[in-house]
């Protein structure tokens, strides 16, 4: 038992790590074959960001615990508008662009909506609430329309003709694939020692991925948002929090319930509707201050309605 714990700390130290040299390894070929900045930031860190929630859902859905793959995607995604954003406005007030406005928020609010309708599917029928296989293949038709509206932008963006020193092609290589197997170790255990902790607490499966797992795996966006504030790089701290969300919700959801369909508890509508909420809230915080802006107070609502989100997921666990 003691082993399987510290093996849990070391999971999320794993993931941090391989998430983090695995995006450095890849974005140095990227720039090898002249691959721009913004197709860079929109796919690579995207990805790399939202690597951890990845593992965690395929090796739980695979050991038969989506409990933790559902409660994962559902308090990371709450933790990276309410507790990211939060911090991150808090450190500088945060604007945010045009199209990231009419957009990319709308298109997450979308994913949401959509995940939702999928799981209650069935709510007034005889079948179980669950998300399938074929709602998998929806998930990730939209997240190719998704995409396909990214390569657009990219299209439209300028080019980048800045000069940076590359790595070695064969040291990005080993990051690469020592990034990959980070991740796979770190999410292993990480599942593991969230199974142990639900059975020693008696708390359900999908309480522990809500909270625990959810906050773990979100310290990829919470580190890059954090420090991207703090440069004044707002496009990233906010992009970074928005395009991961659509990620989780239609790549990470989609890959996942292909793999094997991930049944939903009535009550993860809550979770849901918290999400929606946290959406909406970034709408009101730019409308109540300055024009697409973020500003310190709305920073602090966030965090204090996630605390609140926290408090209820107590009562409830």
């Amino acid at each position: 038992m003691i082993i399987t714990i510290i093996l849990f700390v070391l999971g999320f130290a794993f993931l941090l790590k391989g998430a983090d040299i695995l995006v450095e390894g890849a974005s140095s070929i990227a720039k090898r074959y002249n691959i721009s900045d913004l197709v860079i930031g929109l796919t690579i860190v995207s990805f790399g960001t939202s690597a951890p929630e990845l593992i965690i859902n395929i090796l739980s859905t695979i050991n038969g615990n989506p409990d933790i793959a559902m409660g994962n995607i559902l308090g990371s995604n709450i933790a990276n508008i309410l507790l990211i954003l939060g911090i991150s406005s808090i450190i500088y007030g945060l604007p945010i662009q045009r199209s990231t406005v009419l957009s990319e928020i709308p298109f997450s609010l979308t994913a949401t909506i959509l995940v939702g309708f999928l799981a209650n599917a069935n709510l007034f029928g005889d079948g179980d609430q669950v998300l399938s296989r074929n709602d998998g293949f929806i998930l990730l038709f939209f997240f190719g329309l998704f995409m396909s509206y990214i390569f657009k932008l990219v299209k439209e963006s300028p080019d980048n003709n800045e000069v940076f020193d590359l790595m070695p092609l064969r040291k990005a290589l080993t990051y690469i694939t020592l990034g990959i197997l980070g991740l796979f170790f770190g999410g292993k255990w990480v599942v593991d020692g969230a199974i142990l902790f639900a059975k020693m607490l008696g708390m359900s499966e999908i309480f522990i991925g809500l909270t625990i797992v959810a906050i773990g795996t979100a310290l990829p966006e919470l580190i890059t948002s954090v420090v991207a504030a703090y440069r004044r790089n707002a496009d990233i701290a906010v992009g970074n929090v928005v395009g991961s969300n659509i990620f989780n919700l239609l790549w990470v959801l989609g890959i996942s319930s292909v793999i094997t369909p991930i049944p939903f508890h009535i009550n993860g509508n809550y979770d849901i509707l918290v999400m929606i909420i946290s959406s909406t809230m970034l709408f009101f915080a730019m409308a109540f201050g300055k024009r697409y802006v973020i500003e310190r107070w709305g920073g602090i609502l966030f965090i204090l309605t996630y605390i609140y989100y926290l408090y209820t997921l107590i009562l409830r666990g």
